[in-house]
């Protein structure tokens, strides 16, 4: 199954608080999209490896993604190897999306910048003939690179390069934050403290995607930064949504 977009999280639940309305606009668009985590987010206070598992596969089924599955990769400790990368690469050229989107370049998770920096080096790289890989039968892969890697927006307000209207798949996003219940505040848990287990973290998320939205004078939008340049065939691909 080829897809038109794949989004990487090096957490479960970094793909649902960031990017997930941009997911969800696009299936409504009829692309296909799926989301590879890189670790099971093990070390994570509240819940368990185990549990995160089932709660991304509930986040998946709300989102209505078309594949999802973990490349169970070190939480914490993950470093930029070749055999990571070629984890990374092998699944690239498995889906052939022609979009990746990825983690933020730097932020408050110091893993965050370093899965950016892996999966971006790792899209490069899979357009390279004479790394070889071999899918699940054991078949040399082709050759393939994306035609864009953007960054999603995290914790750290950054200054996006492009924004994209949630408006219409706002709630449906929350659902699927929601669905990783021991993560987020739940009255019902008897769990530590956590940063974004507060009752306020969630606000704060709603509010860094109406500050984006407020931008093209919509309710919500999600951010993204790339390090390459857009290229536009025509102005009308530039569309300023005002209210």
């Amino acid at each position: 199954m080829q897809l038109d977009i794949l989004a990487f999280g090096v957490h479960p639940d970094d793909v649902e608080l960031s990017c997930a309305g941009t997911l969800l606009a696009s299936i409504h668009q009829g692309k296909k999209v799926g989301i590879i985590d890189l670790t099971r987010g093990e070390l994570g206070t509240r819940g368990s490896a185990e549990i995160r598992d089932k709660e991304s596969a509930l986040a998946a089924s709300i989102l209505g993604v078309h594949h999802r599955e973990n490349l169970q990769m070190a939480d914490g400790f993950f470093v930029h190897s070749e055999e990571n990368i070629r984890k990374i690469i092998r699944v690239i050229r498995q889906f052939k999306p022609s979009v990746i989107l990825a983690n933020a370049l730097e932020d408050r998770h110091p893993d965050h910048g370093r899965s950016a920096k892996l999966v971006a080096d790792a899209a490069f790289l899979a357009g390279l003939r004479k790394i070889e890989t071999k899918d699940q039968d054991g078949q040399l892969q082709e050759a393939f690179r994306p035609t864009n890697v953007f960054h999603y927006i995290q914790d750290r307000l950054l200054q996006p390069n492009f924004v994209v209207d949630i408006t219409p798949f706002y709630d449906t996003k929350m659902a699927a934050i929601r669905a990783y219940a021991t993560q987020f505040h739940n009255t019902e848990l008897d769990e530590p403290d956590t940063y974004i287990s507060s009752p306020q973290f969630l606000e704060t998320v709603k509010g860094r995607d109406m500050m984006m939205g407020k931008r093209i004078g919509v309710l919500y939008a999600e951010g993204y930064q790339t390090e390459k340049t857009i290229g536009i065939q025509n102005l009308d691909h530039l569309i300023q949504i005002t209210t």
